[in-house]
């Protein structure tokens, strides 16, 4: 091995195959390598051992389908279109993935791809009147992630699904099987019956928490269970790129921990919730937080609109029930993390693998006195664990911006592929070869939600962070600005009481908003178009 980035000679001639590990809501403090005692994560630990840890990585969008386009784009959800969990991404759009592709990478997604709106149609609004803008696309091309269409047989594929020639999904969450992983399920000896597991309270289950309906053991068996679906079919795909000798990029998306927490069998066993510690900021009155959140405070678990429905922490019994399923689900992808990297290990790609492992987005977990995700913006649906291992650098940590943004533009910058137009992140190469670099100041964040305005909730939030601070404000007319260096809980606004901080602040998200508007699309198409989905 060689830790010069610009050796030419021998393996170090080859281009480097890139494993992208990502999960579903997980927070960044969840995991071994940014401090959490609790939750063991030794295979995530020892990629961060040989990695640069990005201690400061903050999502562009707390919400699943807005930040996994971002991550896939390298551009914002106000540039590519999709604001909410209730759009598809267009089928048109490039990515980084179809730039590998193109640089004869291997290229392949196993597990949540949520790209499109097929998951997520029952959980949002519909819209009102006529849409803004005729399809362009063929009719069917944003329906490859119903569910449905798997239960029978794996429907007909496209070879080029946003740049993946390979894609198995996994496409609920919790308990629920579907996708290509139902049918994997099936073909390994699974009880087709406890796979299809509705996510309501009476759901089936070995067993569950008293105290949550989303908090249970699955009726099969771990075997079965996302987590190991995602592992079994990244491995089975690095082993046949590797067997053609071709460069491969492979995202390991796996669903978990996402709620339903439901970490099947000895994962489940793994935490019990007396041994939970709850937040700091478990009994925060929320003195100057927007009133929309004090309401949301006030809602309890069981009276959720649906399963991912915006909720309060409700009590101490709901939090340390959910702590403890999410260690347990987190604590088995690590164990499958490990099987995966064994299997590089073993066809000698160590050396040859770029590795990075992030989250989606983050959960609150009890901080403030909520739970799970989206339209909450604190660092604990914000701020997400960022890990690049590149084997040509030495290890590091660094305290220096980065966001989902920048994975893209990254990634192709270390691989030497060609980027394209109107990517709006930024490579973070100079930070990987010097930790105490930074190439941005500040991280942009937006959240919309296309919905009839409903008062005191805001349907739009801006939120810009510095390497000081952060600053959100809400279309409501309300704002905050916390010092994150001195008030880490964010208890604390002091729009108020800092009106020349405030000021600046503002008019460095005014900044940022400029910087990152949409100048790409509809800019005159060189390329011809994309192979249509099949119908």
């Amino acid at each position: 091995m060689t830790n010069d980035p610009n050796a030419t000679s021998g393996a170090a001639a080859r281009r480097p195959n890139v494993l992208l590990i990502i999960t579903d809501q997980q927070r960044a403090d969840h995991v071994g390598f940014m401090g959490n005692q609790v939750v063991r994560t030794p295979h995530l630990d020892a990629i961060a051992a040989r990695g640069t840890v990005f201690e400061s990585a903050w999502v562009n969008n707390p919400v699943c389908m807005p930040n996994r386009s971002t991550i896939m784009t390298g551009r914002m959800p106000s540039s590519h279109g999709v604001i909410f969990n209730d759009r598809s991404l267009e089928w048109a759009a490039n990515t980084h993935v179809r730039q590998f592709r193109a640089a004869g990478y291997r290229t392949g997604l196993f597990g949540k791809s949520h790209l499109q709106h097929g998951m997520s149609r029952n959980s949002v609004m519909a819209p009102d009147g006529r849409p803004s803008v005729l399809d362009a696309f063929p009719a069917g091309w944003d329906h490859l992630e119903d569910e449905e269409r798997y239960y029978d047989d794996v429907p007909p594929w496209p070879d080029d699904f946003y740049g993946f020639d390979t894609a198995e999904l996994s496409i609920n969450h919790g308990a629920a099987v579907t996708g290509h992983h139902f049918q994997w399920a099936v073909d390994r000896g699974a009880n087709p019956d406890h796979l299809r597991v509705p996510q309501s309270a009476d759901n089936p289950r070995t067993r569950g928490s008293d105290v949550w309906w989303q908090i249970y053991d699955p009726p099969y068996g771990e075997e079965f269970h996302s987590t190991s679906f995602v592992a079994d079919r990244t491995i089975d795909f690095i082993e046949r790129a590797s067997a053609e000798g071709s460069p491969w990029l492979a995202w390991a998306s796996f669903p978990d921990p996402h709620h339903p927490f439901t970490p099947p069998g000895r994962w489940y066993d793994r935490h019990h919730p007396d041994d939970m510690v709850l937040p700091d900021t478990f009994d925060d009155p929320m003195v100057g937080a927007p009133e929309y959140l004090k309401i949301v405070q006030r809602w309890r678990v069981d009276k959720m609109r649906n399963w991912v429905g915006l909720t309060g922490a409700t009590s101490p019994e709901v939090t340390r029930a959910a702590m403890a399923a999410n260690y347990g689900a987190i604590e088995m992808i690590d164990d499958r993390v490990g099987q995966i990297m064994a299997t590089i290990e073993r066809l000698g790609q160590l050396d040859d693998t770029i590795v990075v492992f992030t989250a989606d987005h983050g959960e609150m977990m009890g901080d403030h006195f909520l739970m799970l995700k989206g339209y909450m913006h604190y660092r604990g649906t914000l701020q997400v664990p960022l890990v690049v291992s590149d084997p040509r650098r030495p290890a590091a940590r660094t305290t220096s911006l980065a966001a989902s943004i920048d994975i893209g533009p990254t990634l192709m910058d270390l691989c030497g592929v060609e980027t394209y137009h109107g990517v709006q992140g930024t490579s973070q190469l100079p930070v990987l070869d010097d930790p105490t670099a930074s190439v941005r100041d500040s991280v942009l964040i937006e959240d919309d939600l296309d919905w009839p305005k409903i008062d005191p909730f805001p349907t739009m939030i801006r939120t810009l962070i510095t390497p000081e601070h952060r600053y959100s404000r809400y279309n409501t007319g309300e704002d905050g600005v916390y010092e994150l260096a001195t008030d880490d809980d964010e208890r604390t606004n002091l729009a108020s009481t800092r009106p020349e901080l405030r000021s600046e602040l503002i008019e460095g998200l005014t900044d940022a908003m400029m910087r990152h508007s949409e100048r790409s699309r509809g800019a005159p198409v060189a390329e011809p178009a994309m192979v249509a989905p099949p119908v």
